[in-house]
């Protein structure tokens, strides 16, 4: 048996409800495929909407023990889950190349990043506070205390089958509330696996419930506008996240929306090019393109486009495409077929309009999911890759001649998760900072997320955020006491 054959087959494929793992309503199950090969790895239960309805009854019933368990004993949990993901990362890390296709160098990445989810949390756990305060009128006192939420739900995408999972789990845990997970159907995998570590680590049943399906809409909905449930964390695109949020007005949810992202990068006259081209390379190909923090639009001072152009095409071609498992691969897969035809598309579209091929563009004969590094100059703002989330290794370039200009382009959309900025300019670089409209910006570097910075946009990317000292607010609801010392 090879390695890949190990580690899929030590991974749990059941829903795990209350504690215990069990197979779905009728023994239904979905395939889990290798988008290197286009190959089954495995099956994995497929919940019915009775499933789901387990799943919260068992995280309903849980809820009033685990808030009151001590923050400490959470803390340690977390900590400890931190600890199983780092002695395990490669294991980890193979499971989440075989179900994704990302190279493992980049899941190990992966890895180390969701764990720092728990790391941070755990030691956020004993921190959630509140206040005493006299009156103002010196009459009374008034006490602030915050609480869990209560029982939540948990929907993740894809793209980063850990990190996404972690950040929701991470502060739900530390803060006292109990969770339904739902993983991507494409890649269930690495949470279930997760949940076997995190019962390793000493996670109570119930606390933690992942059920896994190819009806999302079917088994998720009902346990939306289910009056127990008290929150709901989504990360995925923007249409269906508007639709969650109407079923969440049902209940009154409390909501966090990290939605989509047609994130602008600015490189103007006075940048460092070389610096600029490293940062290009770090936000266009994380995960192959296929992030919403990715670069979509990449704004260049006419001035330097041609030599910012250059370089950039000199790295993106040199880049070794192929299965993430093979060595010195470093790009690998699109998710699936859909997934490719739309970037396609979307490159089609703008070279019709106009856009010059510097490299890539033309997708290799073969099994599997690729789609070659690519980059495209004099892309026209009519071209749907300009409004569009292209989640693909496509790095479509515009001259800009004024700073106004790149402004006004950056702002030019529906979404607002992030932004990037290359200048030397302190003062250009606080003025254009002020004046996007995103909710995080990287100036003067490619990668923005970080588990100890606040995660989330503006606009239509997103409500709430996660991450950082604030990702626990999200899980805790402020209570107010007024005091009579009569």
């Amino acid at each position: 048996m090879s390695r890949e054959q190990e580690v899929v087959q030590a991974c749990p494929t059941e829903l795990f409800i209350g504690g215990k793992w069990r197979s779905a309503d009728g023994g239904r199950t979905l395939a889990v495929e290798d988008p290197s090969t286009g190959t089954t790895l495995c099956d994995v239960a497929d919940a019915s909407p009775a499933d789901g309805v387990a799943a919260l009854d068992a995280a309903v019933a849980a809820q009033a023990e685990w808030a009151a368990t001590a923050p400490r004993e959470r803390g340690e949990i977390l900590r400890r889950t931190y600890e199983l993901m780092t002695q395990r990362a490669d294991e980890l890390a193979l499971l989440m190349t075989l179900e994704m296709g990302k190279p493992v160098a980049e899941s190990k990445g992966e890895i180390a990043y969701a764990a720092e989810f728990f790391r941070w949390f755990a030691e956020e756990a004993v921190r959630i506070d509140g206040g005493y305060q006299v009156a103002p009128n010196g009459q009374g006192r008034f006490l602030v205390m915050r609480q869990p939420v209560g029982p939540c739900l948990l929907i993740t995408p894809w793209n980063f089958p850990a990190a996404m999972g972690a950040r929701k789990i991470g502060p739900a845990v530390a803060a006292g509330c109990t969770m339904v997970i739902k993983p991507a159907a494409q890649t269930p995998l690495s949470m279930l696996k997760l949940a076997e570590l995190m019962t390793e680590a000493g996670l109570p049943a119930g606390v933690l419930n992942v059920i896994t399906t190819s009806d999302s809409g079917g088994v998720m909905e009902p346990l939306i506008r289910d009056p127990r449930t008290r929150k709901l964390s989504f990360t995925g695109s923007t249409p269906v996240g508007r639709s969650l949020i109407e079923q969440s007005a049902e209940q009154v949810l409390r909501t966090s929306m990290e939605l989509g992202g047609n994130a602008p990068f600015l490189v103007f006259s006075d940048a460092d090019l070389d610096q600029a081209v490293e940062g290009a390379m770090l936000a266009k190909m994380r995960n192959g393109g296929e992030a919403c923090t990715a670069a979509n639009r990449i704004y260049v001072h006419s001035s330097v486009l041609e030599d910012f152009a250059a370089k950039l095409t000199e790295k993106m071609s040199a880049l070794k495409v192929g299965r993430g498992t093979e060595d010195g691969v470093q790009v690998g897969p699109l998710i699936d077929g859909k997934q490719r035809d739309k970037v396609k598309d979307l490159v089609d579209d703008a070279v019709q309009q106009g856009a010059r091929v510097l490299t890539g563009a033309e997708v290799a004969e073969g099994k599997g999911y690729f789609y070659p590094p690519t980059v495209l100059t004099d892309v026209p703002k009519s071209a749907r890759l300009q409004k569009e989330e292209i989640f693909g290794p496509v790095a479509p370039l515009t001259a800009f001649d004024t700073e106004d200009e790149a402004v006004a382009m950056a702002n030019d959309t529906e979404f607002g998760l992030v932004s990037y900025l290359f200048t030397r300019d302190l003062a250009r670089a606080l003025r254009v900072s002020e004046k996007l409209e995103t909710g995080m910006i990287g100036l003067n570097q490619g990668i923005v997320s970080n588990p100890a910075a606040p995660f989330g946009g503006v606009k239509q990317s997103g409500l709430g955020r996660e991450g950082g000292s604030v990702g626990i607010d999200e899980y805790l609801e402020v209570k107010y006491v007024a005091v009579n010392l009569d």
